[in-house]
């Protein structure tokens, strides 16, 4: 990853706009931002969320609260709980999200 020039500031996630993504079940709540090609999310899932889709796109993700867990597209199932993290890069494995208690992730991608 390159990251182009910027300057330096701080992010009060609390006070960032939110968009909301309904699941198959549940929902998502992004707080975004954009810097270039690089976007920097902070997300909660509600309990019960179900991703709608799988993704293909490469991230960088941190599990702040709660569980959640990563279906890929071979079969296998990836537990995250607070401290835990992964990586995948574009086009690497089709994955979706699903927490059954809810989570908080900050997410690079």
């Amino acid at each position: 990853m390159h990251i182009e020039p910027l300057a330096f500031e701080t992010m009060d996630w609390a006070s960032a706009p939110e968009t909301v993504y309904p699941g198959e079940t549940g929902h998502a709540v992004w707080r975004t931002r954009q810097f270039g090609a690089i976007r920097v999310r902070m997300v909660d899932y509600s309990p019960g969320y179900l991703a709608d889709h799988w993704c293909e796109k490469g991230h960088i993700l941190l599990c702040l609260e709660g569980e959640l867990v990563t279906e890929l597209a071979d079969g296998r199932r990836v537990t995250l709980t607070p401290g835990m993290s992964y990586h995948v890069g574009d086009g690497a494995m089709a994955h979706r999200s699903v927490s059954a208690v809810g989570a908080r992730l900050f997410v690079v991608d």
